[in-house]
């Protein structure tokens, strides 16, 4: 009964809630955006008086770099005391991929934004794509290799397919 009518009206309303949902989304992203935008544009604009073009533009853009540095610092502190005791993955803390996982697991829609921002900016690069690509399905297969290494260590058919793929 795939063509029923109710399968294809559902079918069309879950496509139109979706689609709904991704311009909402991307209306939103764009209105913040620009109100970022205007906002350092009155800044700059306010601050012209007092300290000269040059001097204003100065102190917005160091304020700028001020803003992402706290992010940044944020989303790459280390994790508190009591979970890395037990989590027991001492082999991954200090690689750089092991701490782009943690980030990403730890703040997931912080990445997802930050992806889709990436998105956004470099769609018309075919070659930064397929790098990008390339990069996140190496670090899902490590990641996925990594959880059946753990799941699987007390032998059996899935550690002797571990052993093979690796």
């Amino acid at each position: 009964m795939p063509d029923s009518d109710r399968l294809q009206g559902a079918l069309r309303k879950a496509i139109a809630a979706f689609l709904g949902f991704m311009l909402s989304f991307v209306l939103l992203v764009a209105l913040l955006i620009t109100g970022f935008y205007l906002l350092v544009n009155a800044a700059t604009l306010a601050l012209t008086p007092l300290l000269g073009g040059a001097g204003a533009m100065a102190v917005t853009g160091l304020s700028c770099l001020l803003l992402l540095f706290l992010f940044f610092y944020r989303m790459t502190r280390p994790l508190p005391s009591k979970q890395s005791e037990g989590s027991g993955d001492g082999d991954s803390s200090g690689s750089p991929f092991g701490a782009v996982k943690r980030l990403i697991q730890k703040n997931p829609l912080e990445a997802a934004l930050a992806a889709f921002a990436l998105g956004v900016v470099e769609q018309g690069d075919p070659r930064l794509k397929s790098m990008l690509m390339q990069g996140g399905m190496a670090l899902a297969k490590e990641a996925e290799r990594q959880q059946r290494g753990d799941d699987g260590e007390g032998g059996g058919p899935e550690a002797a397919n571990d052993a093979a793929d690796r």
